[in-house]
């Protein structure tokens, strides 16, 4: 794991120097629009709905719509006169019952590992809080941008650690716009609801999340993973048209740096060669100045990959030469990633 941020937590006069990491990370399954007869991806450009002419990224400004539909552009000047925030510290504001706060509020999950000069700090807030059974409710800066958010305790396989976990804002909970009305249901017998709470109880036990997995995305595994197998894979031309060639060599440049980092034995994320400018995006929120960013997660697809083309069975061998031999010969073809990886 890549620390993505530093500061201090402060309660009181005690400061416990920190460092945060995501604590979660997304394994959905996403594909990429292509072209179905060759495989081609689809690409897009940023068109003007007025002229529609196609826009320069330099020329693209921050627009602010109204309730009549009316558009306010934003400058550079505009946004530096905005309130701002970029302290360090994620200051304490006071501590809460947990049961006080609905978990729909909220939203992403950090883990906070103490310097060096602040274990014994670290240790201190930790056991207040477990003792107390309660929450600090905090305020920290995010993109500039003061947010709330909780710390609390999760126990984990390498000890306790406190977890930071960002919150919305009251207003951005919608409020449903329909009401439940018991009277309009009818009575609820007394035998319904014996059978109901029986069911409860025969339902009844501790939750554990190694209980579940996801069904959709080994399935489309298992789906590529045939379609590999049985030569089924598209081959598409690199196209060096447009502004395909800088897209093309920034590809390039990545994957050269993956294959540097891999032969010096370091951790790659192959998930960063996908030229998207996504895979940072997690990252961006607790942007230091330094350049650091946490990775984008791996995508299960990736480990995957790399068992199956291992296999050199004589039967994948002369599923592929069928395949290929239905190809015209005169194409230059490059492999393409599996879809399963793609987004």
């Amino acid at each position: 794991m890549r620390a993505i941020w530093k500061g201090a937590v402060s309660f009181g006069l005690v400061s416990v120097p920190v460092k945060l990491y995501a604590a979660t990370e997304s394994h959905d399954v996403s594909f990429r629009q292509v072209h179905a007869k060759d495989g081609g991806r689809i690409r897009y450009q940023r068109v003007c709905s007025l002229d529609g002419e196609e826009v320069p990224y330099a020329d693209i400004a921050k627009g602010y719509e109204t309730e009549d539909g009316e558009m306010v552009v934003l400058d550079d000047d505009d946004l530096s006169a905005l309130p701002s925030a970029s302290s360090r510290e994620i200051a304490v504001e006071k501590f809460v019952p947990s049961d006080q706060i609905d978990p729909l509020l909220f939203e992403k999950s950090y883990y906070l590992e103490p310097e060096k000069t602040g274990a014994k700090p670290y240790a201190l807030l930790r056991q207040a809080l477990r003792d107390a059974d309660r929450m600090a409710v905090v305020t920290v800066a995010i993109r500039n941008r003061t947010s709330i958010a909780v710390l609390r305790v999760r126990e984990t396989e390498n000890g306790d650690v406190i977890v930071l976990q960002t919150m919305m804002w009251p207003d951005e909970v919608r409020t449903p716009d329909f009401s439940v009305d018991v009277d309009d249901l009818g009575e609820i017998k007394d035998s319904e609801v014996k059978m109901a709470q029986m069911l409860v109880e025969t339902l009844a036990g501790d939750f554990d999340a190694s209980d579940f997995s996801d069904d959709y995305a080994e399935a489309v595994e298992a789906v590529v993973k045939a379609k590999i197998e049985g030569g089924e894979v598209q081959r598409t031309e690199t196209t060096t048209k447009g502004s395909g060639e800088v897209v093309d060599l920034l590809a390039a440049l990545q994957r050269s740096v993956q294959a540097a980092k891999k032969s010096r034995g370091e951790d790659v994320d192959d998930s960063a060669t996908d030229g998207d400018g996504a895979d940072a995006a997690d990252g961006a929120d607790w942007a230091d100045g330094s350049g650091e960013a946490e990775p984008a997660p791996r995508k299960r697809a990736a480990t995957k990959k790399t068992a199956t083309a291992k296999k050199t069975t004589s039967t994948k061998k002369a599923a592929t030469k069928k395949t290929a031999a239905k190809k015209s010969p005169a194409k230059k073809t490059t492999t393409r990633k599996t879809a399963a990886k793609a987004s």
